[in-house]
């Protein structure tokens, strides 16, 4: 008569045999992970001189977007724009053009983070001269016609000039406030112009 423990590593091998095939078969019973690119952050649409305009209810115009590039990336269901330009338009106010080397945006563009030499510049218009404000960051709240940032910024309108930590802006309002370590020159619009000697 044999021995158990002969019979034992015949048993042992089949036993590991089964469980081998068991995990085998549940692990290729799992879904397939999608296909279509949304687990990767690759683009699947790059459009070139690209134009939009945003209208309200009533068909007037908002604001516009102008991209050289636009890549949209399903995984996050982002746009990367190069080279953006976003441009608020008011009959009743000077108009608001911002411009950066590149800015991200979300899925309707109610958000964009721009980068990159960002510059905001508001028209000059009655007794205002132009306005120019430079960041290398600024974030838009498109819908909301508001912007903010938390680094340093220089303004400059005319013969003068502020600089500063952090900017809140109201496009709404007209608004620029400066944060924090606000320094520059103001020129009054009292002051006494010299005149130039002959």
């Amino acid at each position: 008569m044999k021995k158990w423990s002969s019979a034992a590593l015949p048993l042992t091998i089949m036993l590991v045999l089964v469980a081998l095939s068991a995990w085998l078969r549940y692990a290729t019973g799992l879904p397939d992970a999608a296909r279509d690119g949304r687990n990767r952050h690759e683009p699947d649409a790059i459009l070139s001189e690209v134009h939009g305009h945003k209208l309200d209810a009533n068909g007037a115009l908002l604001y516009t977007i102008v991209a050289d590039e636009i890549r949209h990336y399903p995984d996050d269901e982002t746009n990367e724009l190069l080279q953006p330009r976003l441009a608020y338009v008011s009959p009743r106010k000077p108009t608001v053009t911002i411009r950066a080397n590149e800015a991200r945006a979300s899925a309707k563009a109610e958000k964009v983070d721009l980068s990159g030499q960002v510059e905001i510049r508001r028209a000059a218009g009655g007794s205002q001269a132009e306005l120019l404000a430079e960041m290398p960051e600024l974030t838009v709240l498109t819908e909301e016609k508001r912007a903010f940032t938390r680094s340093k910024v220089l303004i400059t309108q005319g013969p003068s000039r502020v600089q500063g930590v952090g900017m809140q802006v109201d496009h709404s309002l007209q608004t620029y406030v400066l944060e924090s370590q606000v320094s520059g020159e103001i020129e009054s619009p009292f002051a006494r112009k010299k005149k130039p000697k002959t």
